[in-house]
C-alpha cells in the first residue's frame, strides 16, 4: 500500500477512539474487523500465494485461542509471552498437518484440511478434562502491561502496571498486531520465499524444473499461515475472556476464505479490504434482517450469494495479485524493446 494512502488511513484509525461519536460498539466492531484482517492475511498465504485451497484454517485459529486461554488460566502467563508460544504451537501443527498432506492437490487437499478443522472442534468439544467442552472456558484474564520491575528500580513509589479495560486498549493492540503481520507478509512477499510461492502457484512444474523444492516451500507457507491464525486466536481469547468450541466451526473458515477471495487472491491489501467489507456487512445484516422478519442466520445465505457472484463476475477478486509472467515480466518487456530497436536499425 502506498504511503500517501496508508498514512492518512492509519492516522484516522489512531484518532477515531478519541472522537465524540466513537462508541464502545463501534470500537468493538472495528476490533473484530482487525481480528479478521489478521486471519485473512494469514489464510491468504496458502490459497493466494501458493494456489492451495485451505478449508481448515479455523482449526489453527482455535488452537491459538485455546493455547492462550489454557496458559493464562493454569499458568498465569502474560499475553506478551503467550503470543510467540501460540504462534509456534500453530506453526507446529501446520507442519504436522502439511508435511504428509501437501503432496495432495486440488479437492483432495481441501478435504483433508476440512477434516482437520472438524477434528479440532471435536477435540475441543469432547475433551472436557482439558477444555471444559461445551461448557466453555471462562475466567481468562485480560491483557496487562506490567513494567513494575522498571518502575521499582527507578522509584519504589511508582507502579507501572496497567490492565486493559474497555474496548479502546484492545483496539490499539489489534491495530499493532495487524501492522506487524502486514509488515512481515510484505517482507515475505518481496523475498525469495515469496517469489518461490508465486512460482509454485503459477506453474508448479516450471518452478520444480528451476530448482524450487515444491513440498518444502508449501510446508513453510502452511506453517506461517497456521502461526498467524494462532496469533489471531490468541488475541481473540484475551479479548473476549471466554472461549467455546462453537466459536471455531467450519463457518469461520468459509467466512475468512470469502474475505480473501473478495479482496483478491494473493493481494495483502485485498485481504484487508475483504475483511472490512464482510464484517461490516455482517453487522448491517444483523440489524436489518430482524426488521424484515427474517432470522439473523439468513445472513449466511447472503455470504453464499456474494461468493457465487464473485466467482461469476470477478473470479480474481477486486484486487487480484497476478504474478509477473509472460509478456508482463519486466525482463521480457526489456528484451522485446531491444529486439524492436535492433529490427528498426537493421
Amino acid at each position: 500500500m502506498k504511503l500517501k494512502i496508508a498514512l492518512p488511513i492509519l492516522a484516522a484509525a489512531c484518532l477515531f477512539p478519541f472522537l465524540p461519536f466513537a462508541s464502545e460498539y463501534a470500537l468493538h466492531v472495528l476490533t473484530l474487523v482487525m481480528v479478521y484482517m489478521i486471519l485473512a492475511m494469514g489464510l491468504n498465504i496458502v490459497p493466494g500465494f501458493c494456489g492451495l485451497l485451505d478449508l481448515g484454517f479455523v482449526g489453527f485459529y482455535g488452537i491459538g485461542a485455546y493455547t492462550a486461554g489454557l496458559l493464562t488460566i493454569h499458568y498465569g502467563l502474560s499475553f506478551w509471552v503467550i503470543v510467540p508460544l501460540a504462534a509456534l504451537n500453530g506453526a507446529l501443527w501446520g507442519v504436522l498437518l502439511g508435511a504428509p498432506t501437501l503432496r495432495l492437490t486440488g479437492d483432495y487437499f481441501a478435504i483433508v484440511t476440512f477434516g482437520f478443522s472438524e477434528l479440532v472442534v471435536l477435540f475441543l468439544t469432547n475433551e472436557i478434562w482439558l477444555t471444559r467442552g461445551p461448557l466453555g472456558l471462562p475466567g481468562i484474564d485480560p491483557v496487562t502491561i506490567d513494567l513494575s520491575f522498571i518502575s521499582k528500580a527507578l522509584n519504589p513509589a511508582w507502579d507501572w502496571y496497567y490492565m486493559f479495560d474497555g474496548e479502546t486498549p484492545y483496539y490499539f493492540l489489534a491495530m499493532l498486531l495487524v501492522l506487524a503481520v502486514y509488515a512481515i507478509l510484505r517482507r515475505l512477499e518481496d523475498s525469495r520465499l515469496g517469489r518461490a510461492w508465486y512460482a509454485i502457484r503459477e506453474d508448479p512444474l516450471a518452478a520444480s524444473s528451476c530448482g524450487v523444492n515444491i513440498l518444502n516451500y508449501k510446508v513453510i507457507a502452511f506453517a506461517i499461515s497456521a502461526g498467524i491464525g494462532a496469533v489471531g486466536g490468541c488475541f481473540f481469547a484475551r479479548w473476549t475472556l471466554f472461549l467455546s468450541p462453537d466459536m471455531f466451526k467450519f463457518w469461520e473458515s468459509f467466512l475468512v476464505l470469502c474475505m480473501v477471495v473478495l479482496g483478491g487472491l494473493g493481494n495483502i491489501n485485498g485481504a484487508l479490504i475483504g475483511a472490512t467489507i464482510l464484517v461490516a456487512l455482517g453487522e448491517v445484516l444483523r440489524v436489518v434482517l430482524p426488521e424484515l422478519g427474517l432470522p439473523v442466520e439468513t445472513r449466511f445465505l447472503f455470504y453464499g450469494l456474494i461468493m457465487i457472484l464473485i466467482m461469476r463476475f470477478k473470479p480474481s477478486g477486486f484486487l487480484p495479485r497476478i504474478a509477473a509472467t509472460g509478456m508482463d515480466n519486466p525482463v521480457i518487456k526489456d528484451l522485446k524493446k531491444r529486439l524492436d530497436r535492433e529490427r528498426a536499425t537493421a
